[in-house]
């Protein structure tokens, strides 16, 4: 037996990940490692051939669809036949009866509050700890360091005090139209006090009081002199920071320093799509930090601009309410944690029959145990709940396998039924097309559930591979399918009850450099019906709650519940372009903008196993990039490749020239090894060009298989 596996029951697991396990996750837990272990073996080797089943059917139905399409390629698609076809090889279900979910114990931070959701590579330590911290982020900071205030002195580490006076200017402005003074404007305001339970704001010798006082719910310090004022609206808070001596509030007459916004409620700390883990090794990294997040003892030491600093999650934020009581805020993002889907395997553990494990029952285990530690706690979810979000599921059949594999974790772990609560990521054509019977198989735990457009897209072109060319990538936000796509989402969920029980979420903002664009065109998100949205910094966080202190998302929600539902016909509308007339430059262009972006992100995963980072587009700007843009671009050149709009020597031609282009855009990494020196030996340039020239075989149109792949080579290299 190979020297890194010890023998635990039938299983032979890896060294360092049973070390982990059994000394410190369970520890304190009550669950002992016999118990674990002796309850995960039976357990996975129950669960393993139905996820080997599921994985199975979906080839299946892929083969059959390819083949109808085959056959029908000189007609044109007939709607009612297609539906036909896809209702008799299984692929869509029955609709059932009306039914609303069952859910209980949810955190308000899911049920009754709207506000952003970052999403974070728990890989990152650091990252992760900003993540759960920016649940209060300086309102004042966000506005100053981005493109939303425009003055000369953008970008420059000089304090530049005009551009301070538009970051005031902005505030006052904001809360003249959301918190309004009755009588008068927060610009220019003297000062502001606690007297008899009401917020007195003072200006030119008079004293005026909130149109809403409701909207005023406590402070910290003297009430003559407060240190803080605490204001809520919409169900999200701001702390207005006063300290006169402090050095951004040396021209505001009121001694404002800061204006603290509350920003990202909930976190998604993702094993998934923004990591790469391929191995025990990092598998463990991955489960440590959330472990530290459940325990609340994570902390990361690091150096940033010659100081070195400690890191450590935020305490809960004390005020004293209106009527004199000592009061908290929860202090941190509400943390879910996203598990792999059903198609991985992992080398961390291996099977009686010397296969890998499933990897998504694996973190399922796992990731729950280290959320034992706050079920004690109770400092992340105050109800008792663990949130794991769970991507990737094809239909019904493998949602209600999510929810079985959360059953037997529930039975080893010794937690009451559905205490383990679902994120339903309706990222995959047969979700979508059953969502509502997808959400009955989880309807005692569902939580959650979102759009995931580059997913969705991926998915969309692969299980229509054979139907003919897609349509340009830039064509796809505006075709038939996506808006029926994203409609059928919040009408279902609306349906279903989710409406002050579940959030309905939306995709990501993935110009982190773009706030500006972000806060013209993110509201969009609420007036859609999303209750969450996704983010991608903590200061895009505290920037996007702006909107929801201008919509109220559940009153948006109830409007929407009454329109008329989409149309399946429409989210079955294949993008396929019909007779493309394309120019070559056209086409070359497009194929060159996509292999740009997946070379820039393949070369950080494969040589340096970064799995979420900014990437340079073909014009500089820099774009948050995971393995769902990956998965769109590859599988829209295999597509493209398949149906002759352009060939396999055509695209390495570009690939080479695209390789070169990545390679000076990360000049200045010392850690980066350049493709162009040698197309041969680039194990990531070889990856890249794999994910397009074999990309109609991979499962799913999914990037994992070759990535893991080649970033296991990469590491034994």
């Amino acid at each position: 037996m190979n020297k890194n596996y010890l023998e635990i029951e039938n299983l032979k697991v890896s060294n360092e990940l049973l070390k982990f396990v059994n000394n410190e996750l369970l520890e304190d837990t009550g669950i002992t490692p016999k118990k674990f272990w002796s309850g995960f073996d039976k357990s996975v080797h129950e669960l393993t051939p139905k996820n080997k089943e599921l994985i199975k059917i979906r080839e299946d139905l892929q083969t059959k669809i390819d083949e109808w399409h085959k056959k029908n390629k000189s007609n044109e698609i007939k709607i009612d036949e297609y539906k036909e076809f896809l209702k008799h090889i299984g692929y869509l279900k029955d609709e059932g009866p009306d039914f609303k979910i069952k859910t209980s114990d949810v955190d308000d931070e899911i049920s009754k509050i709207a506000g952003p959701q970052l999403v974070v590579p728990i890989m990152n330590a650091r990252y992760a700890l900003n993540a759960a911290n920016a649940r209060w982020v300086s309102l004042y900071d966000s506005l100053y360091g981005t493109n939303i205030i425009e003055s000369e002195e953008g970008g420059s580490e000089r304090y530049d005090p005009n551009r301070g006076q538009e970051v005031i200017k902005f505030v006052r402005e904001f809360f003249d139209k959301y918190i309004e003074i009755d009588g008068t404007s927060w610009k220019n305001i003297a000062g502001l006090k606690v007297i008899n339970k009401d917020l007195i704001i003072l200006k030119d010798d008079y004293e005026y009081k909130l149109k809403d006082k409701n909207k005023f719910i406590g402070h910290r310090g003297d009430a003559n002199k407060p240190e803080a004022i605490i204001l809520k609206n919409n169900n999200l808070h701001f702390e207005i920071i006063i300290n006169p001596k402090a050095f951004s509030a040396a021209h505001d007459i009121a001694g404002i320093s800061d204006v603290i916004a509350e920003s990202a409620v909930s976190t998604i700390c993702d094993n998934e799509d923004s990591v790469a883990a391929v191995d025990a090794e990092d598998k463990v990294v991955c489960y440590r930090n959330w472990l530290g997040l459940m325990k609340g003892n994570l902390k990361i030491q690091f150096e940033k601009n010659g100081k070195n600093l400690e890191r450590k999650l935020n305490p809960d934020r004390s005020y004293i309410s209106k009527d004199g009581k000592g009061l908290k805020l929860h202090g941190r993002s509400l943390l879910l944690i996203r598990n792999v889907g059903h198609l991985m395997t992992s080398p961390s553990i291996l099977l009686k029959d010397g296969s890998e494990v499933p990897e998504g029952i694996m973190d399922a285990f796992i990731t729950s145990a280290a959320a034992l530690h706050d079920l004690k706690r109770k400092k992340n979810s105050r109800t008792g709940s663990i949130y794991i979000v769970k991507p990737k599921m094809h239909g019904p059949d493998e949602c209600a396998f999510t929810d079985l594999i959360f059953t037997k974790v529930e039975e080893i772990l010794e937690l009451k039924p559905n205490t383990i609560k679902v994120g339903l990521m309706d990222e995959e054509r047969r979700t979508s097309a059953n969502l509502k019977e997808c959400i009955r198989a989880l309807s005692k735990r569902i939580v959650f559930q979102n759009t995931g457009f580059l997913d969705r897209t991926g998915d969309e072109m692969h299980t229509s591979m054979e139907a003919g060319p897609m349509i340009k990538k830039g064509e796809m936000k505006s075709s038939k399918w996506i808006q029926a796509y994203e409609n059928n989402n919040v009408d279902l969920g609306l349906k279903c009850g989710f409406s002050g029980k579940a959030q309905i979420g939306k995709g990501m903002w993935a110009a982190p450099d773009e706030m500006k664009k972000m806060l013209d065109e993110k509201i969009g998100h609420l007036n859609a019906g999303a209750n969450c949205a996704w983010v991608p910094s903590p200061t895009a966080a505290s920037l996007h709650a702006l909107h929801y202190h201008k919509v109220n998302v559940f009153d948006v929600q109830k409007k929407l519940a009454s329109r008329a539902p989409a149309k399946l016909d429409d989210l079955l509308t294949i993008p396929i372009a019909n007779r493309p007339n394309w120019s070559v430059d056209e086409i070359n262009s497009e194929i060159s903008n996509s292999a740009q972006t997946l070379l820039g992100y393949v070369v950080r995963w494969i040589d340096q196993g970064i799995g979420c980072s900014k990437v340079p587009d073909i014009n500089n700007v820099g774009l948050m990039e995971d393995r769902a843009t990956l998965r769109i671009s590859s599988q829209h050149i295999a597509n493209w490749i398949h149906h002759g709009i352009t060939t396999k020597i055509q695209v390495i031609e570009i690939m080479k020239e695209m390789a070169r282009v990545v390679d000076d855009q990360n000049k200045n990494d010392k850690n980066y090894i350049r493709m162009s020196d040698n197309f041969e030996k680039s194990i990531a340039f070889k990856t890249a060009c794999d994910l397009i020239l074999k990309g109609k075989e991979q499962p799913s149109g999914y990037t994992e298989p070759l990535l893991h792949l080649n970033r296991l080579e990469k590491k034994l290299s």
